[in-house]
């Protein structure tokens, strides 16, 4: 691989592009970067009525799988990640997840996933089985990761009681000093120990808690989908909990009996559509057998198009029933919200719990319920 442009001066050409030809020449690798870049940001009016970038310098008979190659060949590994990213997600360039050359080459990473899970629905079987590759791979290290986090958030509340296995570790002293108070002699100051107490540690029994995640399946939140499908596997199993996992645009799919597949969850999953949050609510609210031991959590921009009346009311007598709900705005690692304020407000204020969590602050508002 290239070291890269040998001096500032090829760099702002890099940067800047056609328009800055006269600056400096450039020849040899520094020249083919340029060709790459130009192939991909030349493409970008706004640039160009900017006059920062031209109308691309690159070979326009250049294709996405030698593009792929050679910027593969150019840059360090997060300037091909940052490359990719915009080419499928800034510049629609369908061809990076949809040619089964340019999949078999491509280094799978959560921006191809997401624009594989927009653009699946253009793929024959022969490219989607190569993208299911990625899928694979990318939820492999999610799970990975987001398995440590929500194991951590759901550490065990624990009980203690006691125990005929004596060890040190579980040696009750308040106990023992309570047992053998009777043997305290004053003039020596010393308590004489003829019963040593000691304690095992087990956990709490919990009656069964309810987890339903309703996920809103829209373009704009396959983030959110992607997470929340990869906690729903990784909550599936916790002892004391039941978890749920909908997904919902206009109309609302239960995907539970998927859970412990996530990718084939993923690969099932139909982005797009319109947002019907209050027939989602309605379905998750049926799906409540003890009010009191439920937590439903709506996964959404909350950019209602259906009838927020309904779903303000249908909230409204989840919580008076003792159930908690949840409105979460991003269910990723960044937590990032984006959502409508003003109805966030309104469920707010019937007593929804509304922000943003990631998937450990989630497992700790379970673990904190179901450990009561």
């Amino acid at each position: 691989m290239n070291d890269g442009p040998s001096s500032d001066l090829e760099r702002w050409r890099l940067v800047l592009g056609a328009p800055a030809a006269g600056m400096t020449g450039l020849d040899g690798e520094t020249a083919a970067m340029d060709a790459a870049l130009s192939w991909l940001y030349g493409r970008d009016p706004d640039l160009a009525e900017r006059g920062v970038r031209g109308g691309g310098s690159g070979d326009s008979n250049l294709t996405a799988v030698d593009w792929l190659d050679d910027v593969h060949r150019l840059f360090p590994q997060e300037t091909v990640e940052r490359l990719e990213r915009d080419a499928v997600e800034r510049y629609d360039i369908h061809e990076i997840v949809t040619d089964p050359e340019v999949l078999a080459r491509v280094e799978p990473n959560p921006a191809l996933l997401r624009a594989v899970l927009r653009t699946k629905h253009l793929m024959n079987p022969e490219v989607l089985a190569l993208a299911r590759r990625i899928v694979t791979e990318v939820v492999r290290e999610l799970m990975a990761r987001l398995a440590t986090e929500v194991k951590h958030g759901l550490t065990g509340t624990r009980l203690r009681r006691p125990s005929n296995f004596r060890q040190a570790r579980d040696f009750d002293f308040r106990g023992t000093v309570r047992a053998n108070l009777a043997h305290y002699q004053p003039d020596s100051k010393r308590l004489l120990i003829e019963k040593p107490r000691f304690t095992s540690r087990g956990r709490r029994h919990t009656q069964p808690w309810q987890l339903v995640l309703l996920v809103d399946q829209s373009g704009s939140m396959v983030g959110s989908v992607i997470h929340s499908a990869v906690t729903a596997a990784c909550l599936w199993g916790v002892p004391g909990l039941r978890t749920h996992l909908v997904a919902f645009d206009t109309n609302v799919v239960d995907l539970t009996s998927e859970v412990t597949d996530p990718v084939e969850l993923l690969m099932k999953v139909q982005l797009g559509g319109g947002t019907d949050i209050a027939r989602a609510v309605r379905y998750g609210a049926g799906l409540v057998d003890a009010p009191r031991r439920a937590i439903v959590a709506i996964v959404s921009d909350f950019y209602e198009g259906g009838d927020e009346g309904a779903l303000v009311r249908t909230v409204h007598g989840l919580v008076g029933q003792g159930t908690h709900v949840l409105c979460l705005a991003a269910l990723d690692e960044t937590a990032n919200p984006d959502y409508d304020r003003a109805l966030g407000r309104r469920l707010a204020d019937v007593g929804a719990h509304v922000g943003a969590m990631t998937p450990g602050h989630l497992a700790e508002f379970v673990a904190d319920r179901i450990g009561r």
